[in-house]
């Protein structure tokens, strides 16, 4: 147990998969794994492990930006020894340059963020996925046939703006979309010398006002959580 996380040593897997919503990390532990088991619910953020083709896997809930997934997945790399996580979630595309419905799996996270500055003393305004599993995730993509763009992504600290122009920093490491917590998972792992990649869904285009509908979204994000699932295997 941990102070943000109640599940007993042994219940989470060596690999996690974490979405932002935990009705999300719900949903894909009841309609996915065998044997779902809810091992935590402390504060709401629900984590459940089960078995995916006779392999543990835990799916757990990250919460929204830095702050959040900070915390939970420093907890789960140092008090669970979980040695690998996947972000699983959705990302709002700046351009025509990626579509709804586009996978991407993050190359790179940039960042305003001072999060890994006055955490880990990382300078960095970019950071790599973490470990072998991007590479993992690329080839179980072309195994499934599914078309993936390997992708840099802005990590941003804000969802509301003033400015609604590309930030300056998007534009300096060609970040064709924006999401909250790829930045901070990727400095947990860096500080810690553990495995993490982010996997997205183009859930909506910032500047046509186009998204995934809700009703949409179940079909929309099952390739994403298939490959995830896939991915988790090779390396649980």
């Amino acid at each position: 147990m941990s102070i943000h996380i109640s599940a007993k040593k042994g219940e989470i897997a060596k690999v996690v998969l974490q979405p932002g919503d935990p009705l999300r990390a719900k949903y894909i532990a009841e309609n996915f794994l065998e044997n779902p088991k809810l091992v935590s619910q402390t504060r709401g953020i629900l984590f459940y492990t089960g078995t995916y083709k006779g392999k543990e896997i835990t799916v757990g809930a990250s919460g929204m930006g830095f702050p959040s997934i900070g915390i939970y997945s420093f907890e789960l790399f140092t008090e669970y020894e979980v040695e690998t996580i996947i972000r699983i979630g959705t990302c709002g595309g700046y351009s025509s340059e990626v579509a709804l419905f586009d996978l991407l799996n993050v190359e790179n996270a940039a960042s305003e963020s001072t999060y890994a500055k006055y955490a880990w003393e990382f300078e960095q305004e970019i950071l790599p996925s973490q470990g072998n599993i991007h590479n993992i995730i690329n080839e179980t993509a072309e195994e499934l046939g599914l078309k993936i763009k390997q992708s840099n992504i802005h990590s941003s600290d804000i969802f509301y703006r003033k400015d609604p122009s590309v930030p300056a920093i998007a534009k300096k490491y060609n970040c064709p979309a924006v999401e909250m917590e790829a930045f901070g998972l990727f400095a947990n792992a860096l500080h810690l010398g553990k495995n993490a990649a982010t996997i997205l869904t183009v859930s909506d285009i910032i500047p046509t006002k186009e998204f995934i509908s809700a009703n949409e979204r179940e079909t929309a994000l099952k390739p994403m959580i298939e490959l995830a699932l896939e991915a988790a295997w090779k390396v649980s």
